[in-house]
């Protein structure tokens, strides 16, 4: 079966995955990328090198993980995105969905990754600056093409404000009102990134989980800040609908099927993982 088909059969896939009914819940790898490197920090700072990112994309696919996010974390910084390349590269060996963002700002930038064989597309600090994007994307690709990224910060009692440019910006958007125009303008998900947690391993945000998915009807990725297996089972309880992970498989904590047999441990429905 050649390429393309095998990336159509994907997106169909992904379709699959745009309702808060869908039975399983994914178990995400999650690759932050600086240039051509895989890097790794807390609270999207401190920054250190963690390998090479198609490598472990591979790694990861060939383990049992049920997608790819791949981040360009200074791509929105620099105003520009080096991830056609390892895109391309990770497409001809690794056949589950991939999500690719960082730097995306025009409807050209998304045929460019779509092109090097991304499934999905994640927007933030541009959605913030023209929202209207995510309505374009939505338009000519479809919805399930549209990641919703957000990257939000605890400001008060339940209460959370969205940043860009990988957390380093304040928007002065609230993160519920934020979610909700998003679904509205046509995300077909939201990959919600607590700032707090991120990297930290303390659990996920809970409240920052429950905040957003009470918002939408769209599914909710959480993440940042898994560190132990109860942290799954607190997410899920908060209403998400899949699980992303970076910090425990690039430090070879757990793998992707590892992270599926603690899930189904706990009664959280994914695939069946290996024995």
């Amino acid at each position: 079966m050649n390429i393309l088909i095998l990336r159509v059969a994907l997106d169909l896939m992904s379709d699959q995955f745009l309702s808060k009914q869908h039975n399983n819940t994914r178990i995400i790898a999650r690759l932050d990328v600086k240039g051509a490197k895989l890097i790794k920090g807390v609270h999207l700072e401190g920054l250190r090198e963690v390998g090479d990112p198609c490598e472990r994309a591979v790694e990861y696919y060939e383990s049992g993980a049920d997608e790819i996010i791949y981040m360009d974390i200074v791509a929105s910084l620099y105003g520009r995105s080096n991830l056609a390349d390892i895109v391309k590269r990770t497409a001809t060996d690794v056949f589950i969905p991939l999500t690719v963002g960082g730097g995306v700002r025009t409807l050209d930038d998304v045929s460019i990754l779509l092109d090097s064989g991304a499934d999905k597309i994640a927007v933030n600090t541009a959605a913030v600056a023209r929202p209207k994007l995510i309505s374009d994307i939505a338009n000519k690709y479809g919805s399930q093409c549209v990641v919703a990224s957000i990257e939000a910060k605890n400001v008060g009692v339940n209460r959370y404000e969205v940043y860009t440019d990988c957390g380093r910006e304040s928007s002065g958007l609230d993160a519920a009102e934020w979610v909700k125009e998003l679904e509205q303008l046509g995300a077909g998900e939201i990959l919600l990134t607590s700032i707090d947690r991120e990297g930290t391993g303390k659990g996920y945000d809970v409240a920052l989980i429950e905040t957003a998915s009470k918002c939408v009807s769209i599914p909710v990725i959480a993440s940042g800040g898994y560190g132990l297996p109860f942290h799954m089972s607190e997410a899920m309880n908060a209403g998400a609908d899949a699980l992303a992970f970076a910090d425990t498989l690039h430090f070879g904590k757990n793998t992707p099927n590892d992270l599926h047999v603690i899930a189904n441990s706990q009664e959280i429905k994914t695939r069946l993982a290996k024995q």
